[in-house]
């Protein structure tokens, strides 16, 4: 078995038993620590950072020495991301534990607990749900009545009352139910799922049913309780997805799956234990109990779906990426982990196995299926899902977007917590920017701007900004068509510097500030080449569901819904600079929030929506981006600023766009279009 030693985190106490030469990131991984990464480990983020702790530590009873942990090694020696390694620091990802260890994690290395913007808006159905709450008087039994059994008694009375006759009692329930009649004075309250079985039962009178819809997002997870009765969203909640520790995107946590054994239950029981949490402060937010909690629904990717039941993600990270099940799955609680006795699971369906059961939450909210106009509707994050049709038709496609919109492979890129830019503006004449930051409602030009931002951490920049700022540069003729940052930028603004051999903008800070001083907030010319990759995966992946619905027109569209955390904070207008979506007139593109939450309260409330949504998904027609010769074609056509073959008649009239410009002097006449996406 090999040499093993104990690493305790601190400020949170948190302990793992981990083998010789464990890296103290992966260690932090097994202790459950909060130890930032968002490059799997690979040294290139430097958000990994730790400080190892030297001395004997009387509260965990360990001597930790420098022979604790390996030396300085060459990924830290060799690395060059933004954040430099300063101090004591060592990389994670690259320190090994060699003997008991105390390591400190600095709050610049923690992950913070995201700014969860998925709200949710579940309209326009009938109420009825899957589980309903009867109260019933028992009658006051003598020696001598024959009354029957206290399951029969209720059975009974329910059938009498509301003409729904019970079938079954769960057995968990039968000793519950003389406690309960006792302390209701012969009265209780017992709720029925789908008018078949006792789920649960209460003393005296409960009026209030309440329910949980939670999606599972790969970054985020975000939770609704919700009357069952009424539809009222009584709390709402939102959390970081802890496997991000595993890996920034899904096939990362799938790789980390393949190469760590029992990695899947890792992945399991993270996911799990935040669900767990996360109900637990709904209801302790709503003044109510964990018993209270009789249903809840749940919606996710396919890789967060499977992981949720406990199925081994590995077969959907691969060709032919084949679904364990796509049909609904109903259990209970108790079997994910979950501390709510009373409640009963609901997994939506899935559709294929890059298509899962968030896309069929968001067809569910957005009903392209009742629909008799064309929708295109694009949730937007790692994998974009992609469904276009109408009624008549629905074609379902994932994309392979990458992290880029969300941050990642962005230089300054950040997830959406305060003090993030997320909204950019670039004057035409003198190229100055002006920002907006999560935490203030103030723009940068505004003489409040600084004292009211004094205690953000202005650091980077979030998904929403880095598709303006992308789309700002481009109006304003500093990035060419080809997605190229001009060389002749820095006679026009000292905020164009020569970087290597291309070009930045300098976005947040002085224009005369020293390269690459840490308070500047830069644009790369590899950010514009990563958000050309990632918009040109997402652009291709929509026209190529518009040609095999048989090449509709852009003008034909009858709407563009941007979903998803990300989607729902992108402004249109610069999703359609960018060439993100088609050229359909921006009166008809919108952003919808969070779609496949609103889908999972529906499925909550109603049971003809669960039918619905089960019939849908099975006509729905699947298209595998990986397997179509076109979507390379299409993903090269969709490069360019907005598209570098499809004109923008609309976007003309919306927006000024930049005059063609001559390539500078020097400039070479093939400009590299950037490599084409892998999944």
């Amino acid at each position: 078995m090999g040499e093993q030693h104990r690493v305790v985190f601190s400020p949170s106490g948190l302990s793992a038993t981990v083998a010789d030469g464990t890296t103290v990131l992966d260690a932090a991984r097994h202790a459950g620590a909060d130890l930032d990464s968002t490059c799997g480990g690979r040294g290139l983020c430097g958000r990994c950072q730790i400080v190892p702790s030297m001395g004997h530590f009387d509260k965990w009873q360990i001597d930790s020495t420098p022979d604790s942990i390996s030396d300085w090694t060459s990924t830290e020696a060799d690395y060059t991301g933004r954040r430099p390694i300063v101090g004591d620091q060592r990389l994670g990802c690259a320190a090994h534990v060699c003997g008991d260890l105390v390591v400190e994690i600095p709050a610049a290395s923690q992950v913070h607990k995201q700014v969860v913007r998925k709200s949710v808006d579940a309209s326009g159905f009938e109420i009825d749900p899957i589980v309903k709450l009867h109260y019933v008087e028992l009658p006051k039994a003598e020696l001598g009545d024959e009354l029957g059994s206290l399951a029969h008694q209720i059975q009974h009375l329910i059938e009498r009352d509301f003409g729904v006759r019970p079938s079954t009692v769960e057995p968990r329930v039968l000793p519950q139910l003389a406690p309960a009649a006792k302390r209701g004075g012969n009265t209780v309250t017992v709720a029925v799922r789908r008018g078949e079985t006792i789920t649960a039962v209460f003393g005296g009178y409960v009026d209030r049913a309440v329910g949980v819809a939670i999606d599972v997002g790969s970054t985020t997870v975000a939770g609704h309780l919700v009357d069952l009765a009424t539809g009222e969203i009584l709390a709402t909640n939102g959390v970081m997805n802890p496997q991000i520790r595993f890996g920034d995107d899904l096939m990362s946590r799938v790789s980390y799956v393949m190469m760590n054994p029992g990695g899947e239950v890792e992945l399991t029981n993270a996911i799990r234990t935040a669900l767990d949490a996360m109900i637990g402060d709904l209801v302790t937010d709503a003044g109510l109990t964990r018993a209270d909690v009789l249903d809840i629904t749940l919606v996710g990717n396919p890789i967060m779906h499977h992981v949720i039941l406990g199925i081994d993600p590995t077969p959907l990270g691969q060709a032919p990426f084949l679904l364990a099940t796509d049909a609904a799955v109903d259990t209970t609680a108790a079997h994910l982990d979950i501390d709510a006795t009373n409640a009963s699971v609901y997994l939506l369906p899935c559709i294929a196995g890059h298509v899962g059961a968030d896309t069929a939450g968001a067809i569910l909210s957005e009903g392209p299926h009742r629909s008799t106009e064309v929708q295109l509707l694009v949730d937007i994050g790692t994998n974009a899902e992609i469904v276009f049709g109408n009624a008549e038709h629905l074609l379902a496609a994932s994309s392979p977007t990458g992290p880029a919109f969300e941050g990642a492979q962005i230089s300054a890129g950040m997830r959406a917590t305060a003090g993030a830019i997320e909204r950019v503006r670039i004057d035409r004449t003198t190229l100055e920017p002006r920002v907006k930051v999560i935490g203030s409602d103030l723009w940068s030009d505004d003489p409040g701007f600084a004292a009211d931002t004094a205690s953000l951490d202005i650091s980077g920049i979030c998904g929403s900004g880095i598709i303006e700022v992308m789309g700002e540069m481009f109006l304003a003729g500093l990035i060419d068509v080809d997605g190229t940052i001009r060389s002749d930028g820095p006679a026009k603004t000292p905020r164009v510097f020569a970087d290597g051999r291309t070009f930045s903008y300098r976005l947040f800070g002085d224009a005369d500030t020293e390269d690459g001083t840490a308070a500047s907030i830069n644009v790369t010319q590899d950010d514009v080449r990563a958000i050309q990759l990632a918009k040109a995966a997402l652009r291709a992946g929509i026209d190529l569901l518009c040609e095999h619905a048989g090449g509709v027109d852009a003008g034909a569209i009858g709407s563009v819904r941007l979903a998803g955390a990300f989607g729902a904070h992108i402004d249109p207008l610069y999703a359609k600079v960018l060439g993100i979506v088609p050229d359909t007139p921006v009166d008809r593109v919108s952003a919808v929030g969070n779609a496949a939450g609103a889908g999972a309260v529906r499925a909550l409330l109603s049971a003809r929506q669960r039918d619905e949504i089960e019939a849908t998904v099975r006509d729905v027609e699947k298209i595998e981006t990986a397997t179509e010769p076109r979507f390379q074609e299409l993903f090269v056509d969709a490069m360019g600023f907005p598209n570098t073959v499809t004109p923008t008649p609309n976007l003309a009239t919306e927006t000024e766009l930049p005059l063609p410009q001559p390539k500078p002097e020097g400039a070479s006449r093939r400009q590299r279009t950037g490599r084409r996406p892998r999944r």
